[in-house]
């Protein structure tokens, strides 16, 4: 892979995938499009760490910080975890082609709460629909390590996904409240 565009959904799930790919010598540069991230306040926390990271580690960055909150609502009341994916990777895939990086691929990957199949499959479904390859890495293996980089890093952390959904289930005791 010569050139690679990273999806990134926050800096603590960019430390592992970044060492990984960093020591493979790989040639990558990160990619912000976020707009499933609630409530603003948040999304600005997580968007301000990944510039800190990206500062410090010399990691060329793309922002696309447009925040269509209406329309990444109505995506997400139909399809959930599916849309915010979709979303996403549709963004970067386009990205990665305009901008002409040979595949691209998503520190959505390293966490062990994201559902990676669903990822694997709609990320190549979009690079082929789109013509850039969609690269599948299973970073999880790297979960501790990557939490403690982010702790040494002081990098902000955040306590659930970005949905709204997903923050309010965080303090739902019984889960079939949903």
């Amino acid at each position: 892979m010569s050139r690679l565009l990273l999806h990134i959904c926050c800096a603590p799930c960019l430390c592992y995938p970044h060492q990984v790919l960093s020591d493979e010598k790989a040639d990558i540069a990160g990619f912000w499009f976020n707009p499933n991230i609630h409530p603003y306040r948040e999304y600005q926390a997580r968007l301000g760490s990944v510039r800190d990271f990206a500062q410090n580690h010399g990691l060329e960055m793309i922002y696309d910080d447009s925040y269509p909150l209406e329309e990444n609502i109505s995506l997400l009341l139909k399809e959930r975890c599916r849309a915010c994916y979709s979303t996403r990777l549709e963004i970067t895939a386009r990205e990665a082609v305009r901008r002409g990086y040979d595949g691209y691929s998503t520190t959505l990957l390293y966490s062990i709460y994201q559902k990676h199949d669903l990822i694997r499959d709609l990320g190549t479904a979009i690079g082929k629909r789109n013509g850039v390859e969609f690269i599948y890495r299973d970073f999880r293996k790297g979960w501790e390590e990557g939490r403690a980089k982010a702790k040494e890093l002081d990098l902000y952390r955040q306590k659930y996904c970005g949905c709204v959904f997903s923050e309010r289930d965080r303090y739902l005791k019984n889960k079939n409240q949903i």
